[in-house]
């Protein structure tokens, strides 16, 4: 196959020598919004990222493979390719180690109090805190129950809590309690601590967590967002921030770099990190293994949605 590949694939180029002993004719560029290095009619199949908001996928008209080095479906144009049954495969499962741990990480800052003791190290301080909290016991609400929502499960069942799931569809699965469909999310929202959000940006999942979702929080609840920003809304839960007892730690914005007079800032309720919850040391060998082993088993099957509407 006639294989473009894109620098959001870190190890491309080592790579090459690899995916031409396969059969595959591979031409490489850096940078997916510059000019293409080839004439799109030659190229049958891509790995990429962001490639089809730089280039239109209609002047690819030989396409037939496409491959992600994201596990999040939104940067492409889905429509399309279902009508012209390009076969679509995503990142899932490369990202979900190191988003689970940092959800837990997350949240453990902030009922530990990491910060007054971060600060107080800093000031040479010896002050003891009497109002750290505990996870064991919480109930833990995850939103997109696939591999990410998966793995956080199992780690936070490793700290005593009860965990429950919604999705797009109701399912069992042993680390989860209950999961139930998103239409029913108001039967548990409730009764959450914890709220982590691993759901992928749909059009109905786009403002999910919107004011009425806000205010049916209980005190003290812990909301994280390790998936889209724009599954909140921002100005609905900048306004309860400010006049609830709940916490955020956020990791993902409608838009990015946040703005600098952004309030969520200088909130003291607030962690926010720079869409940083996706790295580790183990993903360049998860992802290249997939790349390279969906590579070989392609046989030019019809387009196939490994996402699974609500799975990462």
């Amino acid at each position: 196959m006639r294989l473009l590949i894109t620098g959001a694939w870190a190890q491309a180029e080592k790579n090459i020598p690899t995916l031409n002993s396969i059969g595959h004719d591979v031409v490489f560029m850096q940078q997916e919004r510059d000019v293409l290095p080839c004439d799109p009619l030659w190229v049958e199949g891509v790995v990429c990222n962001g490639l089809f908001l730089h280039h239109d996928i209609r002047a690819f008209k030989n396409l037939k493979y496409i491959q992600l080095t994201s596990a999040g479906l939104d940067r492409v144009p889905l429509d399309y390719i279902k009508q012209n049954d390009i076969t679509l495969n995503n990142a899932r499962g490369v990202y979900s180690v190191p988003m689970a741990e940092f959800a837990v990480c997350l949240v453990l800052q902030l009922y530990k109090q990491a910060e007054f003791f971060r600060d107080n190290q800093k000031a040479h301080s010896w002050e003891k805190h009497r109002g750290l909290r505990e996870l064991c016991g919480k109930n833990v609400l995850i939103f997109g129950c696939g591999s990410v929502g998966v793995e956080c499960a199992k780690r936070f069942s490793a700290f005593g809590c009860e965990v429950f799931g919604v999705d797009i569809v109701s399912f069992e699965n042993p680390y989860f309690k209950r999961i139930l469909e998103i239409d029913r999310l108001n039967e548990v929202i409730p009764s959450a601590d914890v709220i982590v959000l691993t759901l992928p940006l749909t059009k109905k999942t786009e403002g999910l967590v919107d004011s009425e979702f806000l205010n049916s929080l209980k005190q003290g609840c812990t909301i994280v967002n390790i998936s889209r920003g724009k599954i909140i809304d921002a100005s609905a839960l900048v306004d309860s921030l400010k006049n609830n007892d709940i916490y955020a730690a956020l990791d993902v914005f409608e838009e990015e770099p946040l703005s600098h007079d952004s309030p969520l800032w200088d909130m003291k309720n607030v962690i926010i990190t720079p869409h940083n919850s996706f790295v580790g040391e183990g993903n360049g060998k998860r992802l290249t293994d997939r790349i390279i082993r969906n590579l070989e088993n392609f046989g030019g099957a019809a387009y196939q949605n490994t996402d699974n509407s609500a799975k990462k």
